[in-house]
């Protein structure tokens, strides 16, 4: 079964974040493939400000690779962002799997780059950029 979510412009992100957090509501390992500019960082964002994350302290793990946040209930959310990722090896050595295992929500943008180490209860969300400007959620 196929989910869609659209998302209209950016006034519409609180909304939509929040119905996707209610539609995958048990899933913990999710990766965003998406094309450049297609707003994975703008929706991962606002999936961590409806969690509780204060908003100064989310921020783009393009150099990091990953950061880790806290949600309004204290539990440890950890953002990645797999752009600049070369080889799977790289993942495996910043501890992909002790993340991946630990139970905590994993947020992945460029997850096409490592996409062979991704668990098999990975959900696959593709962002789609629509002719109006408006993104299609989709998995």
């Amino acid at each position: 079964m196929t989910h869609e979510i659209i998302i209209r412009d950016l006034n519409d992100l609180d909304r939509a974040a929040g119905q996707f957090l209610e539609e995958t509501k048990g899933r913990n390992i999710i990766a965003f493939f998406a094309p450049m500019g297609a707003g994975k960082t703008t929706f991962t964002t606002a999936l961590c400000r409806r969690l509780g994350v204060r908003e100064d302290a989310i921020s783009s793990p393009t150099f990091a690779i990953v950061n880790e946040y806290r949600s309004g209930a204290g539990e440890p959310i950890y953002h990645f962002d797999f752009y600049r990722i070369t080889r799977e090896a790289e993942a495996l050595d910043i501890g992909f799997y002790d993340y991946i295992d630990s139970g905590c929500l994993c947020l992945m943008e460029w997850p096409e780059n490592i996409e062979a180490i991704l668990p098999e209860e990975t959900l696959r969300v593709y962002i789609r950029v629509n002719p109006d400007e408006s993104r299609t959620l989709s998995w």
